[in-house]
C-alpha cells in the first residue's frame, strides 16, 4: 500500500508495538496519550514516531489506531475530538476488558452489544474496522508459527474500509478472515477472551488463530 500518516491513540504495549510496525514499513507515525511527555525518549528512537496528545494523533494521521484499554477508549475519542474521525479508516484493536476481579478478566460488554459497535456509534463518520484485539502485541507484527501465518479475523461496515485494513495486516505478515459488519465485534471480543484464558491455564501467550480451509 501507498505510504501514509498513522495516528496511533494509546501509550501502552499494543499502541507501542503497532506504531513501530507501521513505522518499519515507511509510514510516518504520531502516536498519542494522555500525557505525551512520557513518550518522547520511546518515539524519539524512530525518525519516523512522534509523540503527541490524542488529538495530536487523531488530526495527523490519515488512518487511525485505537490502542487504548477498553474501559478509556471512549474518552479518549472524545478527548481526541470526535470530527476528527470523520472519513478515515479506523482500526479499532482494543477489549472491553474488565480486570476489577483480577485474572483472567471478563468483558464489561457483549451480546446484543460491543465496544467496537459503540465506538462506531461516537464517530459515525469514520470507517471503523475491527482487527488486531485477537492476539497479544508479542506477535501482532509479523508472526512466526510452525504452522504458517494465523489469520487476523476482522470485521467494520465499510468495504473499502476493511479491504485497506486486510492490505495492512497482509503487509504485517497475516492472513485475513472477514467476518461481516461491526456487529461481529460481539464474536471477536469474546475471541480475544478465548485467547487470554488459553493463555492462562497453559502459562503461555505464544499463540494465535487460524481459519482452516478446504
Amino acid at each position: 500500500m501507498q505510504k501514509v500518516r498513522v495516528g496511533v491513540l494509546g501509550s501502552g504495549d499494543v499502541g507501542k508495538v503497532l506504531a513501530a510496525g507501521f513505522a518499519s514499513l515507511g509510514h510516518e507515525v504520531t502516536i498519542g496519550s494522555r500525557d505525551p511527555g512520557k513518550l518522547q525518549e520511546w518515539a524519539s528512537a524512530s525518525a519516523r514516531v512522534s509523540a503527541g496528545t490524542f488529538a495530536d494523533a487523531a488530526t495527523f494521521g490519515d488512518i487511525l489506531v485505537l490502542a487504548t484499554l477498553g474501559t478509556g477508549t471512549l474518552d479518549a475519542i472524545r478527548l481526541a475530538g470526535v470530527d476528527a474521525f470523520d472519513g478515515k479508516v479506523v482500526i479499532d484493536a482494543t477489549n472491553p476488558l474488565d480486570f476489577s476481579k483480577g485474572m483472567p478478566p471478563t468483558l464489561y460488554v457483549g451480546t446484543t452489544d460491543s465496544l467496537g459497535e459503540q465506538v462506531q456509534r461516537l464517530i459515525p463518520k469514520a470507517r471503523v474496522v475491527k482487527a488486531f484485539n485477537t492476539v497479544g502485541n508479542a506477535h501482532m507484527i509479523h508472526p512466526q508459527f510452525p504452522g504458517g501465518p494465523p489469520d487476523m479475523f476482522l470485521c467494520g461496515n465499510d468495504a473499502e474500509g476493511k479491504k485497506i485494513v486486510s492490505q495492512i495486516c497482509e503487509a504485517f505478515g497475516w492472513g485475513v478472515a472477514d467476518i461481516g459488519g461491526i456487529e461481529s465485534s460481539r464474536y471477536l471480543e469474546p475471541m480475544c477472551m478465548t485467547w487470554v484464558l488459553y493463555g492462562v491455564l497453559s502459562s503461555s501467550w505464544g499463540h494465535a488463530f487460524k481459519l482452516l480451509r478446504k
